[in-house]
């Protein structure tokens, strides 16, 4: 049997998410557990430096992808609202809820893929009177097999709102071969 690239099981994840929508309705958003919640911060974004604001969005990054690589749902679905948006350049929108994206991660990624930031990718800009948004390259790997890796290149939308950060709309494009691009 053939294994997918990383990128691919993402196209699972947008196929599966676009499914999920089709056929269920949400009816009882992810609880958070607050004092699980990472995402929160006191800092405002409006009152930080472009380095603190850097270092902000960087550290969140890290964490939310924690979650995803450990399969930490709960925690991974406390950095997303409970309405968001997900674009995938091969499946379009693929997910416009919490709960659609924490089931597509659960069936399709715990322990089937990771994801790690790619060095000296990351940029992050101030969005005044919402947060901040996230560019940056991403590779996406299956655990053990070191040949079978994609990158992707991807857009965050943070919000800051009452203390706390979110990722609004997320734009994953750009799909390929990692070795490709080398």
């Amino acid at each position: 049997m053939k294994k997918l690239s990383g990128w691919a099981i993402w196209v699972i994840v947008a196929a599966a998410s676009m499914a999920t929508q089709c056929f269920a309705q949400v009816k009882n958003p992810v609880t958070v557990n607050a004092s699980a919640m990472t995402a929160h911060v006191n800092n405002n974004p409006g009152e930080m430096s472009r380095d603190e604001l850097f270092r902000m969005i960087q550290k969140l990054d890290a964490e939310l992808f924690d979650a995803y690589n450990r399969c930490e749902l709960e925690k991974f679905g406390s950095f997303f609202p409970e309405h968001l948006e997900f674009y995938h350049d091969q499946g379009g929108l693929v997910a416009t809820t919490r709960e659609q994206l924490v089931a597509a991660v659960k069936q399709n990624i715990c322990g089937k893929v990771h994801r790690e930031l790619v060095k000296g990718t990351l940029e992050v800009y101030p969005m005044k009177g919402y947060g901040a948004v996230e560019l940056g390259t991403h590779r996406f790997s299956h655990p053990g097999i070191d040949t079978d890796e994609g990158d992707a290149k991807f857009v965050h939308l943070w919000k800051y709102e009452n203390g706390k950060w979110f990722v609004t709309r997320v734009i994953s494009y750009d799909h390929n071969d990692a070795a490709s691009k080398r």
